[in-house]
């Protein structure tokens, strides 16, 4: 069991390395797009970063569990509870707040007729980015609680 463990570890590194880094990076380019054939390409280009973004993340949190179920003393480690729960936390921002706040943006960026930034844009990428912000920030600490194990 102690090498399958061990591959499952190696898969979570590189899934979280793949998975959720780009993730990171995913709201400086769209916020760096002032035009709108800019903000147009940087959302494409973030639809297809975020690809590896599910990937990964869907990795990182099946051998997250494979590993409890292998070691199920993790599942009375503080550090893994609170990594898990905040991690669900962070999955679950996707289909709801991200969504529902992104949903406006794309309606923007189908109508091909409108050539200038629109007033509107600005607070519903501000709502969509605070978000963001809010799951980099809980991601960072399930890191910081994986690395670590504090408690």
């Amino acid at each position: 069991m102690q090498s399958l463990y061990t591959w499952l570890v190696i898969i979570h590194i590189f899934s979280a390395i793949v998975g959720i880094g780009p993730g990171f990076i995913l709201t400086t380019i769209v916020r760096s797009a002032k035009t709108m054939p800019e903000i147009r390409q940087a959302f494409a280009l973030k639809k297809t970063i975020h690809i590896f973004v599910m990937i990964g993340g869907i990795l990182v949190l099946i051998t997250g569990l494979s590993m409890g179920a292998i070691r199920p003393i993790l599942f009375q480690q503080g550090w893994y509870i609170t990594s898990m729960f905040l991690y669900l936390v962070a999955l679950s921002l996707g289909p709801t707040f991200l969504k529902t706040y992104s949903a406006p943006i794309k309606k923007i960026l189908s109508d091909q007729s409108i050539e200038q930034v629109p007033a509107s844009y600005y607070p519903h990428l501000h709502r969509l980015l605070r978000i963001e912000y809010l799951e980099n920030g809980l991601l960072l600490i399930v890191i910081f609680l994986m690395i670590t194990k504090p408690f």
